[in-house]
């Protein structure tokens, strides 16, 4: 069974978030085992500088590359990364599984972004729009993704 693991900077505030996340997690244990890890967010000041808001995505970069798991592909979630159709992006896991991949690493970085040195070590970087998302909204619509792969792959009625 694949191995999961979302990494993301920062926590759900809102209830209806985490039951959301909630609840594609347990739909998500039929086909995978998954992992949500949260990490705090580097304190900036109300109006960083760039050598600030670097300093930060460098330190939340090594926490985040801390918490991935041992031969992960990693794939980080980045405005600047392709898009792909859910169709394609349930090819892309199914493809990932058929070379012998186990462990798969979705990283969703601050408000700020993800560093460089997280996205040099990523397979993929992936955009799911080119439209801004709320931080913790992205989380659930990411969940549902990954879910929604699995039941393509599967055959199931739930992608029309």
């Amino acid at each position: 069974m694949l191995e999961v693991t979302v990494v993301c900077i920062g926590k759900l505030k809102e209830q209806y978030l985490r039951d959301a996340c909630a609840e594609y997690s347990k739909r998500l244990s039929a086909f995978c085992r998954l992992k949500v890890v949260e990490l705090s967010p580097e304190r900036l000041s109300d109006s960083p500088s760039q050598a600030e808001i670097e300093k930060a995505l460098f330190a939340e970069g090594k926490k985040i590359l801390e918490k991935i798991p041992e031969r992960a592909a990693i794939i980080s979630m980045c405005i600047e990364g392709k898009q792909l159709s859910s169709e394609e992006t349930a090819k892309k896991l199914s493809s990932l599984a058929a070379q012998g991949v186990g462990s798969v690493a979705f990283v969703i970085g601050g408000s700020f972004g993800l560093s460089q040195e997280v996205k040099q070590k990523s397979l993929l970087r992936l955009s799911v729009s080119k439209m801004t998302f709320p931080h913790q909204l992205f989380r659930v619509m990411l969940l549902e993704q990954i879910y929604r792969a699995f039941q393509i792959e599967n055959g199931s009625k739930y992608h029309k």
